[in-house]
């Protein structure tokens, strides 16, 4: 289980994590819930408000916990932002590295053959690429035994793929998937336990209205999902309740 705060009173060392992707949604919800149970929490933004009145998601968060989250600048589109980001978290071990990245196009269910390259490259780049220049120019700064995930999707499995629609996100997160399953095998001597996280269909931005899952609920699940990874290194495909998901 993922320590308490009183837990962590009666423990001299804090862990600490790096949630890239933290300003809204999924990340936002998982940065706040990781401080919620005693963690220092580095969360990683692209934009940040410009109003002092009116802070941003993750901006208000570490207005209330000053201690345990500070905010840095990151944007996956940008190929020199992780080995910049990685520079300056210099000295800093990591009990946990998670990127959450994810976003689709204005026309989710055109076909593949329809898309323009321009919305293909931007997919692409944002949910697949973008999260592993992150990893492999942050991993050196996770502890021994630390855990290393993504955000993926249910929607990035392969088998499951039984009623198309989506092709592009789908790809891009079975795009996602493969990568991190090459990494996983490159990597495998560290001894990391990794994870490809699935959330399920979650009201978020993202998500929309209509979606199922309640996202304290996705929340809280991952949570236990992630408590459960120390000592079992390798790469894992699981869902928000810790189901395994088929490639």
């Amino acid at each position: 289980m993922l320590m308490t705060e009183v837990e962590m009173d009666a423990n001299t060392h804090t862990p600490t994590a790096l949630i890239a992707g933290a300003s809204r949604g999924l990340g936002l919800a998982l940065t706040e819930a990781l401080v919620e149970r005693g963690w220092t929490v580095i969360g990683t933004a692209r934009n940040l408000g410009r109003d002092p009145d009116r802070p941003c998601g993750l901006q208000a968060l570490r207005n209330r916990h000053p201690r345990h989250v500070t905010i840095e600048r990151l944007d996956l589109l940008d190929a020199a932002g992780p080995a910049a980001l990685r520079d300056r978290l210099a000295g800093r071990g990591l009990d946990l590295l998670f990127v959450n990245a994810g976003t689709t196009s204005a026309q989710p269910d055109q076909p593949i053959g329809e898309v323009e390259a321009s919305v293909f490259s931007h997919i692409m780049l944002t949910n697949a690429l973008g999260p592993m220049r992150v990893i492999e120019a942050i991993d050196g700064l996770v502890v021994p035994g630390g855990t290393i995930g993504v955000m993926s999707s249910g929607q990035g499995s392969v088998a499951n793929n039984v009623s198309g629609r989506r092709e592009l996100y789908r790809g891009s997160k079975a795009a996602l998937n493969s990568f991190m399953r090459s990494y996983a095998a490159r990597t495998a001597s560290r001894g990391h336990p990794m994870v490809l996280m699935a959330p399920g269909w979650v009201r978020t931005e993202l998500g929309g209205p209509d979606a199922p899952i309640a996202l304290e609920d996705s929340i809280a699940g991952m949570i236990e999902v992630l408590s459960g990874l120390p000592g079992h290194p390798g790469l894992h495909y699981l869902d928000y309740l810790g189901r395994v998901v088929p490639w």
